[in-house]
């Protein structure tokens, strides 16, 4: 059985503890997503053209000249070989700050199959990271847990991916050897204020948690940085949590859930059960409110059997 579960673990993963390893073996799962601002491009292709051509313009495509194009961009090749004016197009390219707000409280240190949903976090995380660096984003985060909040302002390149890489490992193994300082809702209105602080309008935004501790306070917060930026949400979850683990009829189940320790039989399970699902669908309900997009990742699954819903 032990030789399986390894054979299902990320490169280099225990399921418990993380490594500078297995967050750089992230590059290769988001390298399998596709490049979003090629998407982008298509979409805005013929839809504005620069004034002048230089450093952070991209050509697009070539049409008829139209009164008021400037004359700058007219393709003089393109106009002799067909007997018409055309201009050529260009969309502007720039680095869109990108930040994670990558929860590692107390609840989510939590995992009855393959990983702990803290170490799910941080694998997902990475990933966006690198896939933010690789479409030349600029890459932030806000790293929140019990006893700590690390702060990376967005930086461009490796600069970027390598900070938030060394502050998830420092951060996880800190919050592994401590115990619950705050409330979930306390702990996770206090960082969606500094949140809304931090985010410069125009920035891309991706909240990484277990979906518990968001009260109205949160949403508040959150609700301000909708107005300028873009927000998504991915749900961390457990199958025990979610109700997908196949249980026996009668069980004496001990349970370690955010700082306590409770042992559940089948009518404790689904009353423990019913509280996880709820919090977990008014964070999802939350987001839907703010016309922002969630999907729930499963910590008892590798990732890169998920990658689907990070598309």
């Amino acid at each position: 059985m032990q030789a399986s579960i390894n054979e299902l673990l990320p490169p280099f993963a225990d399921g418990v503890h993380l490594t500078e390893a297995e967050l750089l073996a992230c590059r290769n799962l988001a390298r399998a997503l596709p490049d979003r601002k090629a998407r982008a491009r298509a979409a805005m292709s013929g839809h504005r053209s620069s004034l002048i051509k230089g450093r952070g313009m991209e050509f697009a495509e070539v049409r008829h000249y139209q009164q008021g194009d400037d004359i700058r961009t007219i393709d003089w090749r393109v106009t002799a070989r067909t007997g018409k004016a055309h201009t050529k197009l260009f969309v502007e390219e720039r680095e869109r700050p990108v930040l994670l707000l990558v929860d590692l409280k107390h609840s989510l240190y939590f995992g009855s199959t393959l990983l702990l949903q803290a170490v799910q976090a941080a694998h997902l995380a990475a990933t966006l990271g690198w896939n933010a660096i690789q479409q030349g984003d600029r890459l932030g985060a806000l790293i929140v847990s019990d006893n700590q909040q690390r702060e990376l302002k967005p930086r461009a390149r490796d600069q970027g991916i390598l900070a938030l890489i060394s502050a998830l490992n420092q951060v996880h193994s800190t919050q592994l050897q401590q115990t619950a300082s705050l409330s979930p809702s306390e702990l996770m209105a206090h960082s969606c204020r500094q949140l809304a602080r931090i985010v410069k309008p125009g920035s891309m935004v991706w909240i990484i948690t277990d979906g518990l501790g968001f009260s109205d306070d949160c949403l508040q917060a959150l609700t301000s940085i909708k107005r300028h930026s873009e927000i998504a949400a991915f749900v961390v979850s457990d199958p025990l949590r979610s109700g997908t683990l196949t249980l026996p009829k009668r069980f004496a189940l001990p349970v370690k859930d955010n700082g306590q320790t409770l042992l559940l039989d089948r009518h404790s399970y689904e009353a423990w059960l019913s509280r996880q699902q709820q919090e977990m669908l008014q964070f999802e309900q939350m987001m839907q409110s703010l016309k922002a997009n969630v999907r729930r990742i499963d910590a008892g699954i590798n990732l890169n059997q998920q990658l689907n819903l990070l598309r």
